[in-house]
């Protein structure tokens, strides 16, 4: 009879002694683990896609890589990763867009943890896949996000800041210590980005060609407001449609003398890449190169 009873408190003995699975141990960290094989180029990627949103392959490439295909091989392997998502729209006159390409959620997960922010609730991926999917904005975002890659494809070191629409948005994002309550709590502007290149900050407007140009005078007349009330006297860059808009918008511009601020254009033409220059100063006869425009009120 005692055998039993000695084998069953040895049988105890050896569940309470034996090691319990640590499901901490046992399962890694994915945004650790991911870390480990993630580039300076790839955290630099994730970083404008949670903050801009959507790039293109072409823009990926000309911004970080030496060239195309060595980007859809990178792009391909941040995929695998579980980094960064991607999808194509159809076009409605048939065939499809390039790829163009969101932040993951183990992507998402993993700026936050560099930028030490909260984790991004579960499905935050998914739900800003889903918003650049079905966007009526998707063509405006992917043209001032072209804007900047553009920059930073010609010198990645030049372009020391990008701005998204949101950021600039936030009521007193471009005040200073001691500026006025309307500057702290300012909502006159709100420019599609704003960036520091090779020294000079400016305001971008991204035009799709779709308003009409009294609405773009109607945005300069707010940035004329936000400088008479202190604010940074910065180039207002007008990215437009096409020259013919340029040269109309001129006519206008000439109508209306002195505008309070450094308004500058240039016109997108295909084939062309004309973010750096040159660009036409309202009020002076030649063209500048952006690193040349005036500018004031410098803040860091």
């Amino acid at each position: 009879m005692p055998r039993p009873v000695v084998r069953a408190a040895a049988q105890r003995h050896a569940a309470f002694s034996s090691p319990v699975p640590d499901e901490r141990k046992t399962v890694p960290d994915q945004v650790l683990r991911v870390q480990s094989v993630l580039t300076a180029r790839d955290h630099q990627l994730l970083d404008w896609l949670f903050d801009h949103g959507v790039l293109t392959t072409g823009q990926i490439a000309e911004a970080l890589f030496p060239s195309l295909d060595f980007a859809q091989h990178r792009l391909q392997r941040l995929i695998a990763l579980k980094v960064v998502d991607r999808f194509r729209p159809f076009r409605a006159e048939g065939g499809s867009y390039p790829f163009h390409y969101v932040i993951d959620q183990l992507g998402a997960e993993v700026v936050a943890a560099q930028r030490d922010e909260s984790v991004p609730r579960p499905g935050y991926a998914k739900a800003i896949r889903r918003r650049w999917t079905a966007s009526r904005i998707l063509q405006h975002r992917l043209g001032v996000n072209g804007f900047f890659t553009q920059l930073a494809g010609h010198s990645a070191h030049e372009l020391q800041r990008w701005w998204s629409e949101s950021r600039c948005s936030v009521p007193g994002a471009f005040a200073g210590p001691g500026d006025r309550v309307e500057l702290i709590t300012q909502t006159l502007i709100r420019p599609d980005g704003h960036g520091v290149w090779s020294g000079v900050p400016f305001f971008l407007e991204y035009d799709t060609g779709g308003e009409p140009l009294t609405e773009l005078l109607r945005k300069l007349a707010g940035y004329a407001r936000f400088t008479a009330l202190g604010g940074p006297a910065w180039p207002v860059l007008l990215w437009l449609h096409s020259p013919d808009r340029e040269h109309h918008l001129h006519q206008r511009l000439a109508d209306l003398g002195p505008l309070g601020t450094p308004v500058a254009t240039a016109a997108r033409v295909p084939g062309v890449h004309a973010a750096t220059g040159p660009w036409w100063l309202h009020g002076l006869p030649g063209p500048l190169a952006l690193a040349d425009l005036p500018i004031g009120g410098i803040r860091p």
